[in-house]
């Protein structure tokens, strides 16, 4: 008997005007689940009392050193780092993007090729390369080839250790989030844009109506991520002497030898950090879910292993 035709009364205990008895729905048990929770409650008992009771973590020196000035200028100069790499490289990627899309092959096999290149660097390699540019070219200059010079600049002062960063985290954030748009823009049907086209609606029109909000919801968590890791990555400007949030625990504790308080100082901010723009993130997310009831869609494990479960059991009463 399928669940959906069993009779439902207010009183289970109440029998149908037919004769029959109510039948009861009894959700299925899961001891798989509830063993899950008691190991993961067990481990999380476990790593707290190991933090609190270990003297060797030093709380008291992570506590003094948490809002040192030292700390939070190096705070806010990743920070900054960070938005401002980020602005740039998606302002760059939007534009590969749409020459990846576009019916120009020039253009294609443009973006094309700054993607895999880009792609195909660390970025470490990117940051040493840019701050170290004045090895190759001492001197860029802008004129006729094989011609007079208009102007030149010494690339010795062009590149500081900011300046480097900026470049090398901008070109890298740039080529992931080209395919991080393009991939969204992608993942709206082609008849749609063909409908809106047949009812007379702009091209403009047709972006910011039709393909953006749906596209949209597909990028996001994308660029979330994008943004995450960035602000993960600029602890690689700590090798050219860059002051970040690193590099300043790391000129404290190479006078006070406290390396792992200061590296705990480092980690508390950087998981503040991360928090918030994961929360934001998740708000971000409901604004362009509003179609699916506000929620993000959830995939349950049983059907992405395309498993069926048992149907929920039927008793008597």
């Amino acid at each position: 008997m399928a669940v959906d035709s069993l009779p439902r009364t207010a009183d289970p205990g109440v029998a149908q005007p037919d004769g029959r008895a109510a039948l009861r729905l009894v959700r299925r048990r899961r001891p798989s689940q509830w063993f899950a929770v008691t190991v993961l409650a067990v481990l999380a008992a476990m790593v707290a009392h190991s933090l609190i009771t270990n003297p060797r973590f030093e709380w008291g020196t992570v506590a003094s050193f948490l809002t040192a000035d030292t700390v939070l200028r190096g705070l806010g100069l990743t920070v900054g780092l960070t938005a401002a790499s980020f602005v740039a490289g998606w302002l760059l990627g939007v534009g590969l993007a749409a020459m990846r899309l576009s019916g120009n092959p020039v253009l294609r096999a443009v973006a094309f090729g700054y993607v895999w290149l880009i792609r195909s660097i660390p970025p470490l390699v990117l940051l040493l390369f840019w701050f170290n540019l004045a090895a190759i070219y001492p001197v860029l200059s802008v004129g006729v080839p094989f011609g007079p010079e208009f102007a030149r600049v010494n690339t010795a002062h062009l590149f500081g250790g900011v300046a480097a960063a900026f470049l090398a985290l901008t070109l890298d954030v740039a080529a992931f989030a080209a395919e991080i748009v393009r991939g969204g823009l992608l993942s709206v049907p082609a008849a749609q844009v063909d409908a809106a086209r047949s009812l007379g609606l702009s091209p403009r029109r047709i972006f910011r109506r039709i393909v953006l909000p749906q596209a949209m919801p597909t990028i996001v968590p994308g660029a979330g991520n994008l943004l995450i890791g960035l602000l993960k990555s600029t602890s690689l400007v700590s090798v050219i002497a860059v002051t970040d949030l690193l590099y300043s625990v790391e000129m404290i504790y190479a006078q006070n030898f406290q390396v792992m308080p200061l590296l705990f100082v480092a980690t508390i901010w950087y998981i503040a950090a991360t928090t918030v723009l994961s929360a934001a993130q998740y708000l971000i997310e409901r604004r362009y879910a509003r179609g699916r009831g506000g929620r993000t869609p959830t995939i349950r494990l049983g059907s992405a292993l395309r498993w069926r479960p048992r149907p929920t059991s039927v008793v008597a009463r």
